[in-house]
Parts: structure tokens; sequence; C-alpha cells
């Protein structure tokens, strides 16, 4: 059998490939027997076993022995027992192992498992390693059972953990395991479904922990780990199932894929590009030094019921140091971060989101150090960013929002974006974006609200689509502070629109927004300036505000929105218009009082009526004037060829003048000396009497606009 090759999966091999292990044992000392190879002075010795089927245990348990043990494409009856030993250091390359009992080893050297198999647990727990395990191609499986198939809790390495394509059927367990140098599974299968397949809780790796390009079925705790570089699990693929421990709670985290609770990973953390979990993924009060990459990956919560999906990446409380990059991921479930700090910039471009009816986005009093972009998205369900911190721009640019969700103790919808109490550096972009085929339209199905939410420069809604029913707000905006609104719709805004309270510099608005089918509440809501001021000349474009005004308070009356808009064309310089304002103003003031005293409603209108043609209501002292001329005239006319009056004092030689008698009447305070000479009998007496109060009333009005304009 000299050469010949053992085949290691053979149960039952020649008996010339057969060698007790207590000969392998007595032959450690001999300077014949099995080979010794001897190596430069600083090195031990080497045995080195090579095709054999090692018949009975190995058993090096507590043993000191300076020797580096190579096994090579050898079969173990029993599993090597190398527990409490101190060996120079192991290695089992292409070998087959029934397992490997290792607790408490410690190795001066490197200990490896090198595409080999082993078909029962190997416990490395609170061993320790000066080198590196290097665990490449190995095969390591149970059947069954509450033992770990590969258990090192507590586990020390001064090296490297290698574990290329290693595949595990059964729990790998590695909780509170030290690794010095990088940690690398890349590439390997995790098979423990409904359990953990990797349990490293509290594992620190000084390098980085590389489980990419493989599969894990089950949970891959990492809670409180410590990882000094970077971690990774690109294009990994994993799945949990439920775990008989646990209930699966209303957010279907209890089946979690991934868990990273509490982990601190100085660089950055890869679940993008291939990255596959079906079940939650868990970061909850992690903390990521570097940027935290999502692009291109799924992540498919679990099935709670109703057809609603719980939570499918739960990252409340975790705080990331860079950004968090998400473009063109996928999310069935909800994307959760409640309270997550953000110190660079969070990006979902061209993302996708499906969690209808229910809380898509869920970020309530995240912070985001620059910019918040979720541009061309597709989201089912509700975004809900309440009381959030965005440092630059909040941008929902081009994305659709539909089949938000209900309050679960009120009745009523949500609104598909919700950023209520934000406070935002820069802008709030829910408008049109560039699109693939042409400019893609912000769609809102529930609306958006923005209640109380501070915006340092613009909020805009250029191209925007918003509601869908006409018993709901398609925009609320009550409180809202911002310097520049841009209100210029793609379409009419389906639902009622609440602008109470809002304060905004300068507004850009069109027909379109004016058209929404439901109420528009103007009540306090202030604007210094239109994008487009209104010209001096253009009586039109009053007129077509006011039409406007009138239509989106549904024809009841508010004082308010037309003081704002007389206000803001007053402090442009434009009163004329303005005064037009004020005007139409009272008209529908006293329209409102007429409709609510049905016996005066003729009285009331017939003196609205005066009021307006005579004066304007006060706001046209010109009219006045007119009116002093015509009283003049009439009451001249009327003096000059009506009834000769009487003269009081036959002894004044003031000749008779209609003309010069009727201007003391209209005129008051002036005096011609024409009133107090002759009496006015009959009719006479009516019309002076009357002329006299007429001059009063309207030479009040004349006065008081002259003053107002001597002192402007």
């Amino acid at each position: 059998m000299e050469g010949a090759r053992l085949d290691v999966l053979d149960p039952s091999p020649p008996r010339a490939f057969r060698v007790p292990a207590a000969e392998l044992l007595r032959a450690l000392p001999a300077e014949g027997g099995w080979p010794l190879a001897r190596r430069r002075g600083t090195v031990p010795p080497v045995l080195r076993v090579a095709d054999r089927f090692v018949t009975g245990q190995l058993d090096l348990r507590a043993v000191e022995l300076n020797y580096l043990l190579e096994f090579e494409r050898c079969r173990f009856e029993e599993p090597p027992d190398l527990r409490q030993g101190r060996l120079a250091g192991v290695q089992f390359t292409g070998c087959w192992l029934p397992g490997l009992l290792a607790r408490n080893l410690s190795s001066a050297n490197e200990f490896s498992l090198v595409a080999t198999a082993c078909a029962g647990p190997v416990d490395l727990t609170d061993a320790d390693v000066a080198g590196s395990l290097s665990l490449q191609d190995t095969c390591i499986a149970v059947d069954g059972g509450d033992a770990p198939a590969l258990h090192a809790d507590r586990l020390k390495l001064a090296g490297a953990l290698l574990a290329h394509r290693i595949e595990v059927r059964g729990e790998l367990r590695m909780a509170g395991a030290q690794i010095g140098g990088n940690a690398n599974f890349n590439g390997g299968e995790l098979d423990n479904p409904g359990g953990y397949a990797l349990r490293g809780n509290g594992i620190r790796v000084g390098g980085n922990l590389v489980l990419g390009g493989g599969t894990a079925r089950g949970t891959v705790s990492l809670v409180n780990a410590q990882v000094e570089a970077k971690l990774t699990l690109r294009g990994t693929v994993l799945s949990a199932g439920r775990r008989a421990d646990v209930e699966l709670d209303q957010s279907g985290d209890a089946a979690s894929t991934l868990v990273l609770d509490r982990a601190s990973v100085n660089g950055d953390v890869e679940l993008d590009h291939g990255f596959s979990s079906a079940g939650p993924v868990r970061a909850v009060n992690s903390a990521i030094g570097g940027t935290l990459s999502l692009s291109r990956g799924r992540f498919d919560g679990l099935d709670v019921g109703g057809g609603r999906r719980g939570r499918a990446l739960h990252l409340d409380g975790a705080r990331v140091d860079g950004d968090v990059t998400g473009r063109a991921a996928h999310v069935r479930g909800q994307l959760r971060m409640v309270d997550a700090v953000v110190r660079g910039s969070l990006l979902l471009d061209g993302s996708t989101v499906d969690n209808p009816r229910a809380d898509a986005v869920l970020g309530n009093r995240s912070q985001v150090g620059s910019n918040l972009a979720f541009r061309e998205g597709q989201v089912a369900g509700g975004v809900e960013l309440r009381a959030v911190r965005v440092g630059a721009n909040l941008d929902l640019r081009g994305s659709r929002v539909v089949e938000p969700g209900s309050y679960r103790h009120q009745r009523g919808r949500k609104p598909s974006v919700d950023v209520g109490g934000a406070v935002i550096g820069r802008d709030l972009i829910c408008a049109a974006g560039p699109g693939a085929d042409g400019p893609g339209e912000f769609t809102a199905h529930g609306g958006v609200r923005a209640r109380r939410a501070q915006v340092g420069r613009m909020a805009t809604f250029a191209g925007s689509v918003l509601g869908d029913r006409l018993d709901a707000q398609a925009l609320n905006l009550l409180g809202l502070q911002v310097q520049d609104l841009v209100l210029t719709t793609a379409s009419a805004p389906r639902g009622g629109v609440v602008l109470r309270q809002a304060r905004c510099v300068t507004l850009e608005d069109s027909p379109a927004f004016w058209d929404a089918t439901g109420w528009i509440d103007l009540e306090e809501f202030r604007y210094d300036s239109l994008r487009d001021p209104i010209d001096l000349r253009d009586d039109g474009a009053v007129e077509q505000r006011l039409r406007w005004l009138q239509q989106a308070m549904r024809r009841s009356y508010r004082p308010g929105p037309y003081d704002q808009f007389a206000e803001m064309l007053r402090a442009g310089g434009n009163d004329e218009h303005a005064a037009t304002v004020l005007v139409e103003k009272q008209r529908l003031r006293y329209r409102a009082l007429a409709e609510g005293r049905r016996w005066l409603r003729p009285l009331v209108l017939v003196w609205s009526w005066l009021q307006r043609s005579m004066v304007g209501y006060g706001y046209r002292p010109a009219r006045a004037l007119g009116w002093l001329v015509v009283a003049w005239l009439l009451g001249g006319a009327w003096f000059a060829l009506g009834p000769d009056l009487v003269e009081i004092n036959s002894d004044d030689t003031l000749p008779w003048n209609a003309w010069l008698f009727t201007i003391d009447l209209v005129v008051p305070i002036v005096d011609f000396g024409n009133k107090n000479r002759w009496q006015t009998p009959g009719v006479s007496q009516w019309i002076a009497s009357g002329l006299i109060v007429l001059g009063w009333v309207l030479a009040t009005t004349v006065a008081a606009g002259l003053t107002r304009m001597l002192k402007r």
C-alpha cells in the first residue's frame, strides 16, 4: 500500500490504512517509527501522519507536547481529545473526523481544520491559539441535539479566523470570542434553520468581520459585538424562520436573520449588492464608525397577518458616523429607524419600500447631519418622520407614496408623508423629479403633513399630486415656518388644505393649487410677498386672486386672508389694489351679516351697497369727493330753480346765490355767510338738512383719505 491514498469518506477502509491512536502516541518520542521531521532549532519538530485510518481515540488531554501535529487525509474512528492540552500546533487537512474535543486547548502556533469533514461537534471553548484558526473548505455537521456544531465561546486567537467556504450544519457558536486579526467566513454556508446559524454575542474582532457571498439559514446574532474595522455581508443570503425559543411578535423581530443590537463597528457595515434577508435585520442601538451600505440589498419582513409584514430593517437608536446609503434597495416590510443618528447623509434614492396600509418608513426623532434623500422611490405605505432633524435637504423628489395606513386609536387615515415638527436646515422638497421618461410627479395619495415644521430655506410642492379622497387632507402645513413656499402643484389637491398659522417670506402658487377640492384653511397664514409681484396696473391679477380666496373658503366669510392680502400689497406700495381687497372684504362681511339676519337682510344689503358705492367702505375717499360735487350740483339746481327762500333779516344786503348757499350746506366748517341768512320752508328744509348730513359724512371721509395720503 506504499503511496496509496486513503478515501476518508470510506467508513471501512482496508486494514493496511489502519493505525491505532496509541501507536501514534508511542512513536512521538522515538527516532524511528512514524517519521519525525526535524526543522530549524527554533521550530518544534513535526509529527506528520498521512493517509491513515486512526482507530481508537487520539487522547492528548492535558498533555504538554512540543510537537506540530499534522494529519493529512486521515480518518478518525473517535473524536480526538485535545482538551486542556498544550501543543505546539495542530493541523487537519482533508481529514474526516467524528468530532473534535479541544476545550481549553492551548496552541503555540496555528490551529487548522482545512478541507476537513466533521460529522460531530467541534468544541474549541476557551481555547487559546497564539496563531490563526484556519477552517477553509471545512464541513461541520451535527444531527439534531442541543450541542452546537462548532462551539468556540471565549476562544482567543492572536491571529485571524480564516473560514472561507466553511459549511456548518448546526449552530456556529462563538460568544465572547476574541480574534486579533480578521474573521473571514466569505462564501460560507451556515445552516441551522429555526435556530442560530451564528451566535457571536460579545465577539471581538481586531480586523474585518467578513460574512460575504455566502448563505445562512438561521439567525446570525452579533449582539454586543466589537469590530475594529469593517463588517461585510455583501452578497450574502440570509433566512431565519421562527425560532422555537421565542414567540413571533407583531413586528416579526423575533425571527430576525441578523441581529447587531448594541454592536460597535469602527468601519463600514455592508449589507448591499446582492445581500438578501428573508426576515428582519436588527441593529438597535448599534454604533457604526463608517458607512452603512444597503444599496441594492433586499430586506423582507415576515408576514404578521392581515396582509401586513413586520419590520424588515430595524435601526432604532443606531448611530452612524458616516452615511447611510440605500440606493435601489428593496424593502418588503417596515424600515424603522426611530431616534437614530446619522452624521452624514441618508440616501435611499430609487429604492422600494412595500408595507401597504401601515408605516413603511418610520424615523421619528432621528437626526441626519446632511441630506435625507429618497428621490424617485416607490413606497406602499406611509413615510413618518416626525420631529426629525435634517442638516441640509429632506428630498422626496419624484417619489410615489401610496396606500398609507390608518391610526390605531382614532378614526381616519394617516398622511402618506408626515414630517410634523421637523427641523430642516435647507429645503423640504416634495416636488416632481427628472424621471426616466420625463418629469416624474411626486405623488402622495394620503397627502403631506408638515405641522409645526421649521424649514430654513424653501418648501416646494412643485409638480406634486396630493391626496386622493375628498374627505381627507391633501396638505397640512399648520404652523410651518419657511422662507420660500412653492405651491405650484401639478393638479388640484384632492382634499382639504391647511395653511393656518403658516409663515413664509415668499409665496409661489398656481391656479391648480387654488382649485383644491376641499376647504383651504388660510386663517393667520402670513406671507410677505409673491414670487411674481402684482403690477400696479394689473387689476385682473387682483380680481383673480380674490376669486381664488373666495373659492378656497367655499364662499364663507373669513376676514384674515383678505387682511393679509391687503397688507402684503400695501407693504409693496400697491395701495390702490390693497383698497380693492379691503372693499371686497367688507362686501363679503355685509353679505354674511345679511345671511345671519333674515328679517333685516334687505336693509343690510342696501346699506352695504350705499357704503360701497359712495365711499368704498371708507377705502375709496375719492368717491366721497365725487358725491360731494354731485350733491352740490343737485342742491344748487334745486335751490336755483325751486321755490324762493325766505330772507331771515331784510336789512342784510347779501345777494342771493343758490350755488354758494348749497356749498355752505354741503361743506361743513367752511362758512360763506349764506346758510344762516335764508330760511328753507317745506321740502327745501328737508333737502337742506339732508345736504348737511351728507356733507358731514362725505367730507369726513375725504379728510380721512387726505390725511392717510399726506402721512404716506
